[in-house]
């Protein structure tokens, strides 16, 4: 099994009036292809700075993150959203629609930029698969949470990038919905075979993941949600 996403020494320091707070601490991980992994943790324990990082959303202060073989950290901003937009997709926990554009169309847009042939068709069908054929023309503050999120999965589906980072992806919704979210990730991670990291306070979510990791004060720790914690 190879290993497409792997982070080492990665540390992240931000400025601050009483100077320079710590975020990540000394973080490694290593992320085989097609696996699931979950990182929990409490608000402001750098769970979701480490996702955005490995996302190529932001840069690391030093350390080393690679994807699928190339140093991320070493890039600018050109060359991470090169990387994302190959190998790529994110799903966010306030679901980050577009508010003027319908279901369709938040889905369709990322695949026109990308220049995939026949976008409408294969948008469509991922929202089929979500089930939400019925509610395509409907803009965000027409759709429920839940729905919101299955737009959501449905971009970044669509886009067919090999990593999926998800962001508390149930957080914002009730359990009942929650579950069928989940439910539907999960569904979808098998039968496209990605590479699945998510950030959850969800332990029950978290199990569901081949492997699970906590951050605390900024140090990432490997544990068994069913037995003590060993170090990462």
């Amino acid at each position: 099994m190879s290993i497409v996403i792997s982070c080492k020494n990665v540390k992240q320091i931000v400025p601050s009036s009483e100077g320079d707070l710590t975020i990540l601490k000394d973080t490694f991980l290593e992320v085989n292809e097609g696996e699931s992994i979950a990182i929990i943790g409490q608000s402001g324990s750098g769970k979701s700075t480490l996702l955005g990082l490995l996302a190529g959303l932001d840069q690391s202060s030093s350390g080393d993150i690679q994807i699928y073989g190339k140093n991320i950290s070493k890039m600018d901003e050109e060359g991470r959203a090169l990387i994302r937009k190959n190998y790529i997709s994110f799903i966010f926990q306030n679901f980050q629609l577009l508010p003027s554009l319908t279901a369709l169309e938040n889905v369709v847009l990322p695949l026109q930029l990308k220049q995939v042939k026949n976008a409408k068709g294969r948008a469509l069908e991922l929202l089929e698969k979500v089930g939400l054929s019925h509610r395509i023309t409907h803009t965000p503050k027409q759709l429920s949470g839940g729905e919101q999120q299955r737009v959501a999965i449905a971009r970044a589906f669509a886009c067919q990038t090999p990593i999926l980072f998800a962001d508390e992806p149930t957080g914002n919704l009730d359990s009942k919905t929650g579950e069928k979210v989940a439910d539907l990730l999960f569904e979808l991670k098998e039968q496209y075979n990605l590479t699945l990291v998510l950030v959850t306070h969800d332990h029950k979510l978290a199990k569901r993941c081949d492997k699970q990791f906590r951050m605390e004060a900024g140090i990432l720790s490997q544990v068994d949600l069913n037995e003590k914690e060993t170090q990462a």
